[in-house]
């Protein structure tokens, strides 16, 4: 039998820097002959970039936040049915920014809709829950000061407060479940944070 491939997960505010370590983990990974799917959320797949565009279109302030949260499930079941469930049983390693943790901390967290948050995921991920997920940890106001003078979506645009609130909600993760989210201080320079994710990967592919 073909040997399943991995799923991993890249989690943070903004301006944490996950795209430049998502770049990095899959050049490292491609480099040890890996065959690695890139990817992201919302989106990922043609109905969730449509969705995705909704999400974050800063007209639509007037969304609440059940359609929001139920919007971001509605493009990950589609993104897990289309990409991510493929690739893995493909024995593919897939890389993703943001997954469902990111659902929970800033709709269960952020929109205080609490566990509701996650009974509606569980639909859309089924059994595909990441083996492993690297949290980049940045305080909310460091992180917008990297991101000043760059257009900002929807959620990009909320209050101070609520990226706060995210960040707890991000930390209470990191504490729930050890065994699956590595935080990673997101001050240091880019290749200290790689070399600390090439680390954890290494264990992960040598179980």
């Amino acid at each position: 039998m073909m040997k399943k491939g991995y799923f991993i997960t890249f989690e943070g505010g903004d301006g944490a820097g996950k795209s430049t370590q998502i770049k990095k983990l899959m050049e490292y990974l491609e480099s040890k002959g890996f065959d690695v799917i890139l990817t992201r959320e919302p989106g990922g797949t043609d109905i969730g970039e449509k969705i995705r565009q909704i999400i974050l279109d800063p007209e639509n302030k007037e969304m609440d936040s059940v359609t929001e949260a139920m919007l971001y499930a509605a493009s990950r079941a589609q993104h897990v049915s289309q990409v991510i469930k493929p690739a893995i049983e493909a024995g593919k390693i897939v890389i993703c920014d943001r997954f469902i943790d990111s659902s929970i901390a800033y709709q269960g967290y952020g929109r205080n809709l609490g566990d509701s948050v996650s009974i509606i995921n569980s639909y859309a991920v089924g059994e595909y829950m990441p083996h492993k997920t690297f949290l980049l940890k940045l305080k909310p106001q460091a992180g917008s000061l990297r991101m000043a003078g760059r257009e900002k979506d929807r959620i990009e645009l909320e209050a101070a407060s609520f990226h706060q609130t995210v960040y707890d909600g991000y930390e209470a993760l990191e504490r729930k479940y050890p065994e699956r989210i590595v935080g990673i201080d997101a001050s240091g320079t880019i290749e200290e944070i790689a070399d600390e994710i090439k680390k954890h990967i290494d264990v992960l592919l040598s179980e």
